[in-house]
């Protein structure tokens, strides 16, 4: 057990299970007190269940840790509240807020239902809004510093995965969301930053072989899929040690670390007077077409790429 979160309180939302389990476990066994939050549902959002939020909570009380179990839905706005509540009511401070929970509706974009996109929309987007302003408000009036906020995204929202055009949304939302909030709450001591993990979990055993990055299979009994290693740098992001790092996405997956590029220009065209559409065109398919045929997001994406080394 070490020390690098100690005297911290963390909330994990969506950590009965999976990644954000590991995260709670690992955050407990480095000195922090945990709010484990779960619905407990199944993938598509059905079904809470208490168990695996109380679950965690024992395993990491029986290690020696501090956590207590929260099943209020991050998807209502009120009970989110109460997530937030339950940290400063349990432990009396709240320094790292992780938003992890999720579901999943797999659709193509033209069979999705509104039920479909309203569900992921809600729980990924609105849940990850609802417990920061809530943890934001207390961060204003306590003012203390070093707080952090990790939020997950994911390549499917980075890249665009094809089937799954409501969970891409949603994710590739919560990095807009993240650069507001580095941008709004530094002045309060917050850094806020974004998560895009790869693992094998119950979520990703639903997506087919093919649309997974590269057509690897999920195998989970590879330890470079282990949920444990995503753990590891959101638990460091989580430390006073991370200060300098805020506004920005982090990859994880396997024994991979990435820092994304943030998105910038490639290329400018410019007039000195309003463009005719045929120039326009023109100077377009001059300087950006190039670029384009090299491929989508999710088509470059799928090329494997070479890792960095540490």
């Amino acid at each position: 057990m070490g020390n690098s979160l100690e005297g911290r309180v963390a909330i994990v939302t969506g950590s009965g299970r999976g990644i954000g389990a590991s995260i709670a476990r690992l955050m407990a066994s480095e000195g922090a007190a945990v709010v484990v939050n779960d619905l407990g549902v199944a993938v598509d959002g059905s079904m809470p269940d208490n168990t695996p939020a109380a679950g965690v909570v024992n395993d990491i009380k029986a290690a020696g840790g501090k956590a207590v179990a929260n099943y209020d839905d991050v998807a209502n706005h009120d009970a989110a509240e109460n997530i937030i509540k339950t940290a400063l009511d349990e432990f009396g401070r709240l320094d790292v807020l992780v938003n992890v929970a999720g579901i999943l509706r797999d659709r193509m974009v033209f069979n999705m239902t509104e039920d479909d996109w309203d569900s992921v929309m809600s729980v990924h987007a609105k849940g990850t809004f609802n417990t920061t302003k809530f943890a934001s408000i207390y961060w204003r009036q306590a003012r203390e510093g070093d707080y952090r906020l990790i939020n997950f995204s994911s390549g499917s929202g980075l890249f665009g995965a094809p089937g799954q055009p409501n969970y891409a949304a949603a994710k590739l939302g919560i990095v807009g969301f993240t650069y507001a909030c580095a941008n709004s709450l530094h002045r309060y001591g917050v850094t806020a930053n974004a998560i895009a993990p790869g693992a094998a979990t119950r979520m990703t055993a639903t997506v087919p072989t093919e649309r997974r990055r590269g057509g690897v299979p999920d195998q989970t009994e590879d330890p470079r899929r282990s949920p444990d290693n995503v753990a590891i740098p959101v638990t460091y992001m989580a430390s006073k040690a991370s200060s300098w790092l805020s506004g920005w996405v982090v990859g994880a997956s396997g024994y991979d670390i990435t820092l994304y590029s943030n998105p910038e220009p490639i290329r400018s065209i410019h007039s000195n007077e309003r463009w005719s559409l045929e120039e326009c065109g023109r100077q377009m398919e001059n300087a950006f077409k190039p670029i384009a045929q090299t491929g989508s997001m999710y088509d470059r994406h799928r090329r494997p790429q070479p890792a960095a080394q540490a």
